[in-house]
């Protein structure tokens, strides 16, 4: 039995955090979380779908021409910080002496890629300008002048990008001018999250970087503003304290801090179907701060949007057609049938087996309990071994089977079963969301309602040398959607430029 002490209760108290949750987070830590049972890989033609071009066109029309009377939305996860993007440059700072071997000396003794191909091509970095002019003429030679650099990039007293927020740092150069993400998320978001001449646009941040935000909004928005005719209406949040997971020790007891208190820790990115529940819009389009484009791409990425959000608004205009009828009474036999028939075809429900078995009633209100949840259609590119979820058929403890994003840290590596249907899966997730939210009436669904809290992770960490366990939530795309209804939909490569690392920059896709 777990023991919390009035000092462990009025912590909890302080976090927004029941007993409840605590008691059950611990129960999860005593059960474990079980492997997902992978059915099948969705691929194009079994969970996936692909359009040809006229197809492509006739979804972007259909969002174009509905796109006024909607309210849109674009939500932002920016709370990444910018350190592990430069772990491989810290790691050369530490290590590196200028004054005892030559950098090529260096990359032969120690095979680090990463400072070869950052060191050959700093000069195509877009802050490669403002640092040289930082550091000039403190360099002895070329060597002492790379490790200056990335000094200069990193410590405190330089640029500090280490410290900054991903979402912050200059990313693409345009003449004499650099462009950080969230100014390009603004650029993206007058072509298909405008209605109106307005643009919403919600970002979730860590709180010390807020300040930061809203000076780069000071900074940036007003010229887009002013040159794409665009009114923007942007609002932040942070991940809330009530999100946060307790850790425990290795015998499943609350793990104390020093001072004997409660270690909490943050949820993950799991944490935000929160901040997500707080948004109240007819389409909320989610992209991740770090995915984004130069100029000339900015149209095939807009249109890919509009396609995705045009297949959102056409298959939920059915499904409100059906949710009306069914909370109306008025539903025969064959239309019962024909609900049913859009469900599994177009919205990749699987009706339970016993359904035939149901009277009349009892189908409808099964009909009605798939019909009324939120929707989301889920960009997908072809596999390039990019690490990270996929998507896949999977069938959980009951046997219901549904389509879900899928981390590879869900699968169990010992079952040659399941790792050979990961082989078989084709195409994996860039974070690239159209969501539906609301019901047919117009109300906001509570998207704490369809969260399987099951799909979380427990990851072993270490604290002031003691070995704990940390909990993380149900990934964001992951299990916090798990209970939405879902469509895949292949989407140009084009759309995916994530920058994991700092060298990601180097891409052609991030070079003007």
């Amino acid at each position: 039995m777990i023991e919390l002490s009035p000092k462990d209760l009025e912590q909890l108290d302080s976090k927004g955090i029941s007993k409840e949750k605590v008691i059950n987070q611990i129960e999860t830590f005593k059960e474990g979380i079980p492997f997902v049972n992978l059915a099948q890989a969705a691929v194009v033609g079994n969970g996936i779908l692909r359009f040809s071009e006229k197809e492509h066109d006739e979804l972007v029309n259909y969002f174009e021409t509905h796109r006024g009377s909607l309210d849109l939305l674009k939500f932002v996860p920016a709370s990444g910080a910018a350190s592990r993007m430069f772990k491989a440059m810290f790691n050369f700072l530490d290590v590196y002496d200028p004054s005892k071997e030559s950098l090529a000396d260096y990359i032969d003794r120690t095979g680090d890629k990463d400072v070869q191909k950052f060191t050959d091509q700093m000069s195509k970095f877009p802050f490669y300008n403002l640092i040289m002019e930082r550091i000039m003429g403190k360099a002895a030679n070329k060597d002492e002048e790379a490790y200056l650099f990335a000094k200069e990039m990193l410590v405190e007293s330089g640029l500090n990008y280490g410290f900054y927020p991903k979402g912050l740092l200059p990313f693409h150069k345009y003449g004499d001018d650099t462009a950080t993400p969230f100014k390009e998320h603004l650029k993206e978001a007058v072509l298909y999250a405008k209605t109106d001449g307005k643009a919403n646009l919600h970002f979730t941040v860590s709180e010390q970087h807020d300040e930061m935000f809203s000076e780069e909004e000071n900074a940036v928005a007003p010229k887009i503003s002013e040159e794409t005719v665009t009114t923007f209406n942007i609002s932040y949040s942070n991940q809330k304290p009530s999100t946060d997971t307790i850790a425990v020790d290795m015998d499943n007891q609350p793990f104390k801090n020093s001072d004997g208190s409660i270690l909490f820790r943050p949820g993950g990115h799991g944490a935000l179907i929160e901040n997500l529940n707080d948004q109240d819009a007819d389409i909320i389009f989610i992209k991740n701060i770090d995915n984004v484009v130069v100029d000339k791409n900015l149209e095939t990425v807009a249109n890919s949007k509009k396609m995705l959000a045009g297949v959102l608004k056409k298959v939920q205009d059915k499904a409100f057609g059906y949710a009306k009828m069914l909370e109306e009474g008025d539903v025969s036999v064959d239309k019962a049938d024909e609900i049913k028939s859009f469900l599994e075809r177009e919205l990749n429900v699987r009706i339970p087996n016993n359904y035939d078995d149901l009277g009349v009633n009892e189908q409808k209100e099964v009909l009605k309990d798939k019909l009324n949840r939120p929707i989301r259609i889920c960009g997908m590119v072809k596999n390039e071994g990019e690490p990270g979820g996929g998507p896949f058929w999977i069938k959980d403890s009951d046997g219901n089977i549904s389509l879900q994003i899928i981390e590879s840290a869900q699968i169990d590596a010992d079952n040659a079963e399941q790792m050979s249907i990961l082989k078989n899966s084709t195409h994996f997730n860039p974070v690239d969301l159209v969501c539906g939210v609301r019901d047919f009436k117009g109300n906001k669904y509570n998207l704490l309602d369809f969260v399987d809290v099951k799909q979380g992770f427990i990851t072993g960490k270490t604290q002031e040398g003691k070995e704990l366990k940390a909990l993380e939530l149900p990934g964001l795309w992951n299990g916090a959607m798990a209970f939405w209804n879902t469509i895949f939909v292949e989407v140009p490569l084009v759309t995916f430029n994530p920058v994991k690392t700092v060298n990601d920059l180097l891409k052609p896709t991030h070079q003007i």
